[in-house]
């Protein structure tokens, strides 16, 4: 009588994890440089997760405009000002945990809250830069930028005809843009060197 093996066969997965593949691919760019790779490494995670924080910034200040901010609401300028805050809070302590166990995973020689604390006040200096920057150039930004925008835009779109309010628009965007990899910048270094001193 010949026995019938009913034995499942052992199926092997395996799963590409996207964490590994960014973490070998950031190792890889920064061996390049040498001595200074995980310098580089550590800069390369970073701005990663400055896009992570972006992302959750952004997206709860959707998600609030979404929700609890109405057109007619006689508080909406409060309520506008609270939801930016609250988005603004809700990336750092995207980005605080980010940063302490993937960036600085070797960084624990301080107290969780007395980083965090520092995180923050280094963030809070530049939102305020970024804020005090955007506010003094995008109208000039935008205005110089306006003639090659619409210079563009009626190559793109002949009938093109830009709203009186066009050059801030382009302005704020482009002012932005400069403080955000300004910004980046002195978050890192400010936290590098003050936040996260304690490693090598």
């Amino acid at each position: 009588m010949t026995q019938v093996n009913t034995a499942k066969p052992i199926v092997v997965r395996v799963a590409v994890k996207p964490w590994k593949i960014l973490n070998s691919l950031i190792q890889a760019v920064a061996a390049r440089f040498g001595s200074k790779a995980k310098e580089v490494e550590r800069f390369l995670k970073f701005a990663v997760v400055g896009v992570i924080g972006t992302i959750v910034d952004f997206g709860t200040l959707f998600v609030l405009q979404a929700t609890v901010l109405q057109p007619a609401d006689p508080y909406k300028d409060m309520k506008v000002i609270a939801a930016a805050t609250i988005a603004f809070l809700a990336a750092v302590t995207s980005n605080f945990i980010w940063n302490r166990f993937w960036t600085y995973p070797d960084s624990r020689s301080r107290s969780v809250r007395r980083q965090m604390a520092q995180f923050t006040f280094i963030n809070v200096i530049g939102l305020s830069i970024r804020t005090i920057w955007v506010y003094f150039s995008y109208h000039a930004i935008g205005r110089a930028l306006m003639p090659t925008f619409v210079a563009i835009a009626t190559h793109i779109s002949p009938s093109y005809i830009p709203a009186p309010e066009a050059d801030e628009k382009v302005g704020t965007l482009a002012a932005t843009f400069v403080a955000v990899a300004f910004v980046m910048l002195w978050n890192f270094f400010a936290n590098r060197y003050w936040t996260y001193n304690d490693v090598d």
